[in-house]
């Protein structure tokens, strides 16, 4: 039978659940033995690790359907047991788990960018620890990348050899900024990279920028916090290069 007690205080975390497995009285009244409430999973009967908040196997709460699973866990790991309560409420505000539903929001900023799965994480990662981040580029098209890249040639017309990585697709992009000195406005310049990047392999663009990939953003530099902020940028899961210029020119570039 299970008989072990689970570890921490017997009331549950602010914003998580609002009824502990236990409470003082009979069992089914304001506690997991409740229909009508949610509450924290505690023990059960049985083996322990079945059933009750010690089990591993747990599944996670439906949002869309929250009596498919009677018990499960949050999205922060929280082992519930699910009561009509939870029906009835609303899934961001006053629902029964609260602040942990707040958890899985989704940031439109970041949705925008357009990222794998990995730079995604990285970047909800990076905006939980300093909201104040604001992303300058994500994903990129090749409009996108020949616009991104001309706007930094305009200000240093060796900018991409400067900047990227030798590869075939470098090369050829730098070539037309030298063949093309009389292209000196954005526009232009963007018009004529795109048309080489329109030339090239999509293995050969691989090798230019992750921002073709979405495996790659921009962070807007900033004085306050910049040494922590650049500090956390380079503990991201999975980061591969973190970049503070750009062909001499001040730019916070993650890539992973």
């Amino acid at each position: 039978m299970a008989g072990s007690c689970r570890p921490g205080p017997l009331t549950p975390p602010a914003g998580v659940c609002r009824v502990p497995a236990r409470t003082p009285g009979s069992l089914g009244l304001n506690d997991q033995g409740d229909p009508d409430v949610t509450s924290l999973l505690g023990d059960t009967p049985g083996p322990l690790g079945l059933s009750d908040w010690a089990d591993p196997t747990l599944p996670e709460l439906l949002q869309s359907v929250p009596y498919e699973e009677l018990v499960c866990k949050a999205p922060d790991g929280t082992a519930l047991s699910i009561g009509t309560d939870f029906k009835a409420s609303t899934p961001a505000a006053s629902s029964p788990l609260g602040q942990a539903q707040d958890k899985t929001k989704t940031d439109p900023e970041i949705e925008a960018l357009d990222l794998s799965d990995r730079a995604k994480k990285a970047a909800y990662e990076l905006k939980k620890k300093y909201p104040s981040v604001t992303f300058t580029s994500g994903r990129r098209d090749k409009d996108g990348q020949a616009n991104a890249m001309a706007g930094n040639v305009v200000l240093n017309r060796k900018w991409i050899k400067e900047t990227y990585v030798q590869s075939a697709a470098r090369d050829a992009c730098q070539k037309w900024v030298d063949d093309n000195k009389d292209k000196k406005t954005k526009s232009e310049i963007a018009d004529g990279l795109k048309g080489v990047l329109d030339s090239l392999t999509d293995a050969q663009l691989a090798h230019l920028s992750k921002h073709l990939s979405g495996d790659a953003f921009d962070v807007q530099p900033v004085d306050k916090d910049a040494e922590d902020i650049k500090k956390a940028i380079r503990a991201l899961p999975g980061l591969s290069k973190f970049l503070e210029k750009e062909g001499g020119l001040v730019r916070w570039h993650a890539q992973f």
